[in-house]
């Protein structure tokens, strides 16, 4: 099939928008058991540690995902930058340590999104602004998850978890394409 009539521009854009598509359903599948994991986690004191370890994930799929070749001294730096906004968004969030999550969700979902978009722009198709459409696709997302809640009984609409879900994109596309930036040769496009 000629690439132009493809659906996707290359495998990498497959693989991409296919982690996308596969967190968002685990985000949305997880809806009605996520009280009961947290309580679970919670019981074992385990919580704390399990937000933790999803912060240092997120910052490392961001990281990555900007990468195209050895990180130097400058991505070093902007990984400390991208730690240190996750670190603060977390600690000064209030509620409860499950309500952090969302900052990790959308974050991942938000990369994921915006990779795809970069690599289908770097392959010469037509996207626009790709951080803005990211950011648009992954609020909406976001919007959707909140949406869903309120149908269940166990969950409710918050519009709090909407803007932090909004935040958590922002920070996950603002931090590849910083990483991203740094790692871009002289010359070379920082998609």
């Amino acid at each position: 099939m000629p690439a132009s009539t493809s659906l996707f521009t290359s495998d990498r854009e497959r693989r991409l928008w296919f982690w996308a598509l596969a967190v968002v359903v685990a985000i949305y599948s997880t809806l009605g058991l996520a009280g009961s994991l947290a309580e679970v986690l919670r019981a074992r004191d385990l919580l704390p540690a399990a937000v933790l370890a999803l912060m240092v994930l997120t910052v490392a799929a961001i990281v990555a995902s900007g990468l195209k070749r050895r990180p130097g001294r400058r991505e070093f730096w902007v990984v400390l930058g991208v730690l240190a906004v996750y670190a603060m968004a977390v600690l000064r969030m209030g509620g409860s340590p499950e309500e952090r999550t969302h900052l990790f969700e959308y974050g991942i979902v938000a990369v994921l999104i915006y990779r795809a978009l970069c690599e289908r722009a770097d392959n010469g198709r037509r996207v626009g602004v790709p951080a803005l459409v990211a950011l648009a696709l992954a609020v909406v997302l976001g919007w959707l998850d909140e949406g869903i809640q309120a149908l269940l009984p166990n969950r409710d609409y918050d519009v709090e978890d909407a803007v932090t879900n909004a935040v958590a994109a922002v920070i996950g596309i603002a931090g590849s394409a910083l990483v991203a930036r740094a790692n871009a040769r002289p010359g070379e496009a920082s998609s």
